[in-house]
């Protein structure tokens, strides 16, 4: 079982920048899969980006540049660093952990990016 918290959302101006934590317990956070989702009103969930446990990422195209996903695995945490933030990027970002047998999701943080 895992437990999922996110934290560092909030209201940002367009061109500004946030760091969003996603702090895990009760298993073996090194072992999984860590994703960022964003779901905003009316549209699909989309998956923003990820990172392997060996440290691999990848991001989808509209973020590739902008965003950096990281994590510690001694701290059980992964990262969303955002910057150059764009009205588009409104949403609610949910921390997701998978593997072969599990997916485990938190309750998101809400980023809204407006002037």
């Amino acid at each position: 079982q895992v437990q999922l918290v996110e934290s560092g959302g909030g209201l940002v101006q367009p061109g500004g920048s946030l760091r969003l934590s996603c702090a895990a317990s009760g298993s073996i956070f090194s072992r999984y899969v860590m994703n960022w989702y964003r779901q905003a009103p009316g549209k699909q969930r989309e998956l923003v980006a990820s990172v392997t446990p060996s440290g691999s990422r990848n991001y989808v195209a509209s973020v590739q540049g902008r965003f950096t996903i990281s994590r510690d695995n001694a701290k059980n945490t992964v990262y969303l660093h955002m910057s150059s933030l764009k009205p588009e990027d409104t949403a609610v970002y949910l921390c997701n952990a998978v593997n072969t047998i599990y997916n485990y999701w938190g309750p998101g943080t809400q980023v809204t990016v407006s002037s």
